[in-house]
């Protein structure tokens, strides 16, 4: 007589254990590939595109035409009357928004924030030749190294639900956005939003978020597949000269105590709390103080 377990239960524990690798796989599937690790911090979405972004690109297939009618020429029309603007392009990635309007001949300045130092890399290799007509920071978007009201405009786009707090990060935006500057914003519609809960936002909360805002003449419409594009002006005046032309590291303040920074090519210093930033590869990096 067999003292092992009962052939039917041991197909039972077979059964649960292939059923609990099956969860598990569809769990990581969920926060990993669609989620992009929104729901694990900001640390685990950065690394998950850490890791993808030399493919990034090549897996996003942007093409330059539709770049330009769908990102550029809009803004670059909201901006029309601004002789020297500085835009903020929030989660920049490899650089996309910047580019499409440098493509297009923009003549102010852009600073591109994201907390992937992979992507920023990218971005960097692609931009380079433009000079100091951008720069690159990496930190995170719910806290926008900048004083209130310095850009003329501010965009985000294809990552406010990967961000840990969406509405956090569009009072950030709007904070740093100068008085009658441009936002221009993405939010996920897609069939795979509603995998997004409290991340993606249906339209009419959306735009019941810009509307408690203190943005006018907001538009919401639908943009490509999966996503809503919103585009609305601070309430105020705009600077007709418009604010570019500045050194990157006098825009910048310190994540830490929000002083200002001073340096070299090569690292930022705070005098308020003595923490040293990195400059690295042309990337200030103020989401890890050095010191």
């Amino acid at each position: 007589m067999s003292c092992g377990v009962p052939l039917p239960l041991r197909w039972l524990w077979i059964g649960m254990a292939l059923a609990g690798s099956l969860v598990l796989a569809a769990l990581a599937y969920w926060q990993l590939i669609i989620a992009e690790g929104a729901y694990l911090g900001p640390r685990v979405v950065a690394w998950t595109y850490d890791w993808v972004a030399r493919r990034y690109d090549a897996i996003k297939q942007f093409n330059p035409r539709e770049e330009t009618w769908f990102l550029s020429s809009p803004l670059l029309r909201a901006l029309a009357e601004v002789s020297n603007p500085l835009v903020l392009d929030v989660a920049t990635g490899t650089g996309r928004l910047p580019l499409a309007l440098l493509r297009s001949h923009f003549r102010g300045q852009i600073v591109g924030l994201d907390l992937s130092a992979g992507m920023l890399k990218q971005a960097r290799s692609q931009l380079r030749i433009f000079g100091d007509q951008v720069g690159l920071v990496q930190q995170d978007a719910c806290h926008l190294p900048f004083d209130d009201g310095v850009f003329d405009a501010v965009t985000c786009l294809e990552a406010l639900e990967f961000l840990p707090r969406p509405r956090k990060a569009l009072a950030e935006m709007v904070r740093v956005l100068a008085p009658g500057g441009v936002l221009f914003l993405s939010n996920r519609v897609g069939r795979e939003a509603h995998l997004l809960p409290g991340r993606s936002l249906p339209r009419p909360v959306f735009e019941q978020m810009l509307a408690s805002s203190p943005l006018r003449d907001a538009q919401v419409r639908a943009w490509q597949v999966d996503y809503d594009l919103a585009m609305a002006r601070k309430e105020g005046q705009p600077d007709s000269a418009g604010r570019g032309g500045i050194d990157l590291a006098s825009l910048l303040r310190c994540p830490g105590c929000g002083g200002r920074l001073q340096g070299t090519a090569i690292a930022l210093n705070c005098h308020g709390c003595e923490r040293r930033y990195a400059v690295r590869e042309g990337i200030v990096r103020l989401a890890a103080p050095t010191g």
